[in-house]
């Protein structure tokens, strides 16, 4: 097997399986793309994988993590406007953070050209929420193209590179969660080996780059004039129809939802057109009017919201088009993947007589729920598991984004409730402002720190609201695939300065600091009942290694000798605290009621020791492994 950088680098035509997330790398590549910035979060973070698969010094583009959406954006405009094309990825929910500038952007001159890729989430499969990004590009003059195989998101990107750096405008290429982890044979071109050194052609007067006043409308029709340039550009297929038959009912569709409709097709009873969207703002009106002219039911099938239907169906208001047009009917339309079973079922809402109903699945075995939870020795077991005993029971905590999220779930129940990244000490501020009796405690990850943290924090100190803030500190960006962060050490072009959470805090201000390994649990939780009570912002670091990225090192150096926790019958008195307080999944409960060590989980951490009243958990010699 070849090794991913090899790939992504070979320079002649050839054929490859790969992943979606992997076949945008290549088009960068092919595209002639020369910087990428990024904030890390899933169905995307694969890019960024692929690209690290290459050595620094054998990179075609420089890369970075920046420390938000925000920024990874400001960097790739301020290199567009220098004259070269940039590309910027993101999770579904990070364009929210990104929206500022962003849209701003439509109204620039990028004369290097800028492709932003976004990464959203039907289905919700790792995000809070499933929203529906085609709004806020709509609200950005921001043209999208929307991919439903893996081969689609090599061409589209390539496409939109082009169109983006001859038109000199932003645009988005809409990937889903299917389409970034879709696996297929993708033929790739030969590229033009350029210099690595990157243009510096910025001119003010390539502008105007300062939106005030005088210049807004200007820069406004500037947008709209480029938007319909972009939809009567002779060289782009915007839609086609991909299955033409002599029938009078169509399907209007684009994405995964085109993907599974032609399963469905398989077994239908009768022909259908299908008219399959590549771009989906702006409409490729001619076609859509073509299309509906020529039938007398379209059907319009679409995830999330209705944004290609409510366009369409003001299309065919508009040109007194008599064609029946049906979208979605129940609120269970907007909600989930549109998979091959619900594409079924909603087909066979709209055409009965086309397609069947849905079977029942199968029954399954009746298999017990499994949560998520933390990896054994996840050092914020053991902190909220310190902290549980410190608080009163009327405590208000406040959950934040990260692998500490976890902790709302059972037994520690840390965390009350979720908003975003970083909302935690501004929503702790609200909770705590004219509350005299309740303690207020909010968690917060040091990447998610860096990422949009400090606002709210420094709101705290200026505001002088009375909290505890607990930074829970591992070292990584564990939860999207451990990136580097300011404070790790590490970018993603090697070593990096580091800039110590303490010394930010300590820079706002912030008297009350302190510092412990979260498995000193008992100091931990003295520690925690003596800051709630004291008046202001507290602040406690809770440090310990993500011991997942921790262990990996290890066993690749081959230096692991893993001494596993073993339970001594004779001391256990089955009180269970290990396993429904603490929760470590190493350990077990037997038909029997014996609580025992399952050996290929436990990493020998010994954080859970001190939690046993019987002290019946002990140290056992095992071998390297």
């Amino acid at each position: 097997m070849k090794l991913l950088g090899e790939i992504l680098l070979r320079n002649e035509s050839f054929s490859e399986i790969v992943m979606g997330d992997t076949a945008v790398v290549r088009a960068m590549i092919e595209a002639g793309v020369k910087i990428v910035s990024s904030y890390p979060g899933s169905p995307t973070p694969e890019i960024a994988q692929a690209i690290q698969s290459i050595p620094v010094e054998k990179r075609p583009f420089y890369f970075e993590f920046s420390t938000n959406e925000k920024v990874a954006t400001e960097v790739a405009y301020g290199a567009s406007i220098q004259g070269n094309l940039s590309a910027v990825f993101f999770k579904s929910v990070g364009m929210n953070v990104a929206l500022d500038s962003l849209v701003q952007l439509s109204m620039m001159e990028l004369i290097g050209g800028m492709v932003i890729i976004l990464g959203d989430d039907p289905g919700a499969n790792s995000s809070q929420n499933e929203q529906d990004n085609r709004h806020l590009c709509r609200l950005s003059y921001l043209p999208v193209y929307e991919p439903a195989t893996v081969e689609e998101v090599y061409t589209m990107f390539k496409e939109a590179a082009s169109l983006s750096a001859e038109l000199k405008m932003p645009i988005a290429l809409r990937l889903t969660t299917h389409v970034c982890h879709a696996k297929e044979k993708v033929h790739f071109h030969p590229f033009d080996t350029q210099s690595g050194n990157l243009l510096q052609e910025f001119d003010p007067n390539h502008g105007p780059y300062i939106p005030i006043t005088s210049e807004v409308f200007p820069l406004k029709r500037k947008a709209l004039e480029k938007l319909h340039a972009l939809q009567t550009h002779p060289s782009i297929l915007s839609a086609k129809v991909v299955s033409s038959a002599p029938s009078k009912k169509g399907v209007i569709c684009s994405g995964l939802p085109y993907l599974s409709l032609k399963e469905c097709m398989q077994n239908a009873k009768e022909p259908i057109d299908i008219l399959k969207l590549h771009r989906v703002y702006p409409l490729p009106e001619k076609e859509i009017i073509d299309f509906l002219t020529h039938h007398e039911e379209v059907k319009i099938l679409e995830e999330l919201d209705d944004s290609i239907e409510k366009s369409i169906l003001a299309l065919a208001y508009s040109r007194d088009i008599k064609c029946k047009i049906t979208g979605k009917n129940s609120m269970e339309d907007w909600i989930g993947e549109y998979t091959p079973e619900k594409v079924q079922s909603l087909m066979h809402q709209t055409w009965p007589a086309c397609f069947d109903k849905v079977k029942d699945p199968l029954e399954r075995e009746n298999i017990k729920p499994r949560p998520p939870q933390m990896c054994p020795g996840c050092g914020h077991r053991s902190a909220f598991y310190a902290i549980k005993k410190a608080l009163p029971p009327d405590t208000i905590t406040v959950a934040d984004i990260g692998c500490h999220s976890l902790g709302f779930l059972s037994p520690y129940q840390m965390g009350q409730m979720l908003l975003s990244m970083g909302h935690c000490t501004g929503t702790a501020s609200g909770l705590s402002t004219g509350n005299d009796g309740r303690p207020v405690l909010a968690f917060i990850g040091d990447s998610t720190f860096f990422h949009a943290g400090l606002p709210g924090i420094i709101n705290a100190v200026y505001n002088q609201h009375c909290l505890t803030l607990v930074v829970m500190e591992n070292g990584t960006t564990a939860m999207t695939g451990h990136q580097g962060h300011p404070a790790s050490g590490e970018n993603t072009r090697g070593n990096a300065p580091k800039i110590p959470v303490r010394k930010v805090l300590e820079s706002f201000g912030i008297e009350s600091i302190q510092e412990i390994d979260t498995y000193r649990q008992q100091e931990l939780q003295e520690m925690v009942k003596k800051a709630i009570h004291e008046p202001g912002l507290k602040v406690i670091i809770a440090k310990h290694p993500c011991m997942l990225k921790f262990m990996r090192n290890k066993r690749r150096k081959g230096d692991v000798m893993i001494q596993p926790v073993e339970v001594d019958q004779d001391t256990c008195h089955q009180i269970y605290e290990c396993i429904e307080d603490f929760a470590c999944p190493t350990f077990q409960r037997t038909d029997d009621g014996k609580v025992v060590t399952q050996h290929d989980l436990c990493i020998g951490d010994q954080s859970c020791i001190s939690t046993c009243p019987t002290k019946a958990l002990k140290v056992k010699k095992g071998d390297p492994s």
